[in-house]
Formats: structure tokens, C-alpha cells, sequence
């Protein structure tokens, strides 16, 4: 499938790449049907990779993987949160996104810990929910962290 995106222009997305969102994302539930997509050429392991809408070319999302901006993050998850994502049969069918916030000002791009968003791989299914962790934060500072591991690294 041919999609436009305000990012990477025309893009070819393979039907089994289409993720869906029963109830949209928190303030966009009319959307439901989305795309990771990642610049391949500068793309490294772990980077930010893109929430592509595939019915609206300018709504996208920045988003990462949450375990490399936060130690051990674990959201609490009721199974009942799960259901629109349908069975989950192994643990590794689950894959866990944060949405961020990338202001000009790079130091102050923020991660939404408290709402991720939960894939089941096997079903293409996903949903965004919010969790009852009171330590995650809906703005949690992302450059906070990486200055805190090059501290670290030293």
C-alpha cells in the first residue's frame, strides 16, 4: 500500500505492517490505522522511529521504546486493558512504544511514560492506555536521562 507522509514523502507499507487501533490514540480516537516507519538510512538500533497515521499524511507521532530512556520501566497492566489487542500467548508478542515530545530545544524532549502504547505483535493490534505507576510521568525527560548514563559512562 502507497501512503503519503509529511516525513518521508511516498512510502510503500506492507499490509502486514498496519497496525490497529480500536480506539484511536488518547485525543485522535478517529484514527485507527497506523504504521511504524524509521528513516532506514540513518536508523541505528534503539532509535526514534515514527507512529504513521496511514489515513491522515500529516498526523505522526514520534515515538521510542521506553527501556532505553527509563530503567527497568514496568507499567502496570490490568489484562482487562488488554482485551482489544486480543490473546496474548507469549510475552515477547508484546511490544511497548512511549510517545515523545520533540520541542526544538532538545533538552527538553519529553517521553509519556504514564500513557504507552502496547502492540500485540502477533494480532496487529494495538492500543494506548494509561497506567496506574504513580513514578511514570506523562513528561518525563528523556535528555535528563542520556546526560545522567554519559555521567555514568565517564
Amino acid at each position: 500500500m502507497k501512503v503519503s507522509s509529511r516525513i518521508f514523502g511516498e512510502i510503500e507499507i506492507e499490509d502486514d505492517k498496519i497496525l490497529t487501533f480500536e480506539s484511536g490514540l488518547i485525543g485522535f480516537e478517529e484514527y485507527k490505522k497506523f504504521a511504524i516507519v524509521y528513516d532506514t538510512e540513518k536508523q541505528t538500533k534503539g532509535g526514534i522511529m515514527w507512529l504513521q497515521s496511514m489515513e491522515d499524511p500529516d498526523l505522526a507521532f514520534p515515538i521510542i521504546d521506553p527501556m532505553l530512556v527509563y530503567d527497568n520501566y514496568n507499567p502496570v497492566v490490568e489484562d482487562e486493558w488488554l482485551k482489544p489487542i486480543g490473546d496474548i500467548k507469549d510475552e515477547t508478542d508484546i511490544f511497548v512504544l512511549s510517545i515523545l515530545t520533540v520541542p526544538s530545544d532538545l533538552t527538553k524532549m519529553t517521553a509519556n511514560l504514564k500513557a504507552p502504547v502496547i502492540i500485540n505483535t502477533e494480532t496487529r493490534k494495538a492500543c494506548q492506555i494509561i497506567v496506574n505507576n504513580e513514578e511514570y510521568e506523562v513528561r518525563y525527560n528523556v535528555y535528563d536521562y542520556i546526560e545522567k548514563l554519559k555521567k555514568e559512562a565517564i
